[in-house]
Order: structure tokens, then C-alpha cells, then sequence
């Protein structure tokens, strides 16, 4: 890949709250963005699972996939992720064969191996320990396969005979959402495509990916290795617009990182915010995070991150003070 040459562009889609704008109101505007998506050539859009965050609408990424299924017809959906030590197994490939069947070959089943949620919201959840991940991972699988038809329980497997409903023929495309080299590895080795998450990792993915493909073992969700990277971008007509209104998502999140859970309905106060801290030595931390400018120097950096990271596919955070901005961001991004 050269410097100019645009990777595949995905869009990873919270569901914000923007604006004085209500969760309700937030989940409903993720219906658009996911529709101008396809409209504009992305590839895939995929929805986050996040419990118990006033900022945040998407704790349900199978739900705006179903609605999707019948709003969309060529992008792929998929869950950005599923936190697995959340549910059952079973019930999630029971979830997600179902989706699969209502748009056969456009399903992406993310998974990671987090909660999505603080330890009070996950012991409400009934979540299990992160250490359950790879038995609940390694039965996923084993469910999808079997209920596509494509390797059956053994008749003395513990779960023999019990069938994720509904059968096949198809499953959906399975990845692992990672952001640590540990959690690369354990995707390569199980054979499934892996999305680094920077917006959350505070890293550059370049090691994760390239210990991804070293440990890469095909499977019969992968005969080669998939790559991508989860990461923050907005554009605007003009850099100084970009910044203007990027200003509330980076006070918001500066606000987090300091321990207060707040968002900015317009962004004079955003702008006020981040300016009584610009000293903070925090700050930069918060900048780094995210890709701002026109749309010439946004393909431009997206370009150059693939290229040097190795990555097949980037998923840009859908993000902007209202839809229009966030619809406004994603076109200029993928039109030269």
C-alpha cells in the first residue's frame, strides 16, 4: 500500500449523546449514520456494547443489527463487540445465527473478552470473569459450526445434541476485539480476524498486528489473516471547523479520564472547558487519541496509519456534535 492508496474504511458506531439530545434519540441517529454509510461505500458498520453510560446509547449491538437488516442492503453489520463473559454462549450464536439469517453474508460477529461496564453494572449483568473468556469463546465457535452444518459435535461432546437455533447454511464471519499484543496472540492463534481498538488501548496497534500474523493459524472461520484497527477521526470542510466542533468529544473525554462522567451540550462550553485545562499534562494524552482535519489530511493520516501498521481495514469512530456533522465526517473521509 502506498501513502495515497485508501485502505478498506469501515465506521464503528456508540450511538452518542449529543447536543441536548435523549439515549432514545441517539440509537435512532445510529440508524442514519449506518444507512448514509452504505451510501457513501463503507464497508461494514459496526455497533458497541456499553452498560450503564449516560454518554453512550449502544448496550444492545444485536438489536440495531436486526433493525438494520431491513433498512440496508450491501454493508456488512456486526457487533463491535459482543462482550462474551456477559451472556451465554449459546444464546449469543443463537443470536447471531438469527441475524445471520435474516441477511445471509452480511453478518460480523465482534466479540471481546471485557464487560462493557463497570464491576456493579456487571455483577446487575450477571457477568462472569474475564478468565471465562476462552471456554465461552472456544463453545461460540463450536455452536456456529455446528449449526452451520460445517463440523457437528462428536457424539461424546459434552454439548452434543443441543443445536443453536436457527440452522445454517451460513454463519456469520467471526473477529476478536483486541487491544493488547496478549489478545492479538490468542486471535491469531484461534484463527479469527482481530480488530485493535486504540481508542481504548491509548497504544498504536503496529505490535499487536504484526504478533496477530505471526501467530496466525488458519481455521474454518480464516484461511488468512484479517487485520484491523478501531480508532477516533473527524473530519469538517476545514481544519479549523474540524477542531471547533470536535471540541465536545474531547472535553467529554478529558472529563472521563479525570473521573467525571460528563458530557457538553454545546461547544462554546466544550471550548471554555478545554481551555481552563489545556495546562493539564493529561491533555495530550486526550489529543493523541484522535485524528482531526479536512477531509484531504484525514485520508491522508488513515492512509499513512494502515500502511505503517500492516492493518486491512480501519473502522472510524462515527463521532461529530450532531448527525449531520457525523454524516458530514464519514463522506468527507471516503470522497476525494
Amino acid at each position: 500500500m502506498d501513502a495515497m492508496t485508501m485502505p478498506t474504511l469501515s465506521v464503528l458506531d456508540l450511538s452518542p449523546v449529543t447536543g441536548e439530545g435523549t439515549q432514545a434519540e441517539a440509537l435512532r441517529d445510529t440508524l442514519e449514520v449506518a444507512v448514509a454509510a452504505e451510501r457513501l461505500g463503507y464497508h461494514r458498520i459496526w455497533f458497541a456494547e456499553h452498560h450503564s453510560m449516560g454518554t453512550i446509547s449502544s448496550a444492545t449491538p444485536e438489536v440495531l443489527i436486526a433493525a438494520l437488516t431491513q433498512r440496508t442492503h450491501r454493508i456488512r453489520l456486526g457487533s463491535g463487540g459482543v462482550m462474551l463473559p456477559n451472556y451465554s454462549p449459546l444464546k449469543v450464536a443463537e443470536t447471531f445465527m438469527a441475524l445471520e439469517a435474516l441477511a445471509p453474508g452480511r453478518i460480523d460477529l465482534g466479540v471481546g473478552r471485557a464487560l462493557g461496564a463497570d464491576a456493579k453494572t456487571g455483577a446487575a449483568l450477571r457477568s462472569q470473569s474475564s478468565e471465562v473468556f476462552p471456554h465461552y469463546f472456544a463453545l461460540l465457535n463450536a455452536w456456529l459450526l455446528d449449526a452451520a452444518g460445517r463440523e457437528p459435535f462428536p457424539e461424546h461432546h459434552p454439548a452434543s445434541g443441543i443445536r443453536a437455533s436457527p440452522t445454517g447454511p451460513s454463519h456469520p464471519a467471526i473477529h476478536m476485539l483486541t487491544s493488547s499484543v496478549e489478545s492479538a496472540i490468542f486471535a491469531g492463534r484461534a484463527g479469527v480476524g482481530m480488530v485493535f481498538s486504540e481508542f481504548i488501548a491509548r497504544t498504536v496497534a503496529d505490535p499487536a498486528i504484526a504478533a496477530y500474523r505471526q501467530a496466525f493459524e488458519p481455521s474454518p472461520f480464516l484461511e488468512q489473516p484479517f487485520a484491523g484497527i478501531g480508532l477516533i477521526a473527524f473530519a469538517a470542510d476545514t481544519a479549523e471547523e474540524a477542531e471547533r466542533l470536535d471540541a465536545p468529544r474531547k472535553a467529554s473525554s478529558f472529563a472521563f479520564q479525570t473521573g467525571e462522567r460528563r458530557w457538553f451540550t454545546t461547544i462554546e462550553d466544550a471550548q471554555t472547558y478545554l481551555a481552563a485545562h489545556r495546562d493539564d499534562p493529561r491533555m495530550a494524552a486526550i489529543l493523541a487519541r484522535g485524528i482531526t482535519g479536512d477531509g484531504a489530511s484525514i485520508r491522508k493520516a488513515l492512509a499513512d496509519k494502515a500502511r505503517r501498521a500492516g492493518a486491512d481495514e480501519l473502522f472510524v469512530m462515527a463521532v461529530g456534535p450532531t448527525l449531520a456533522d457525523r454524516v458530514r465526517s464519514l463522506e468527507l473521509m471516503i470522497t476525494p
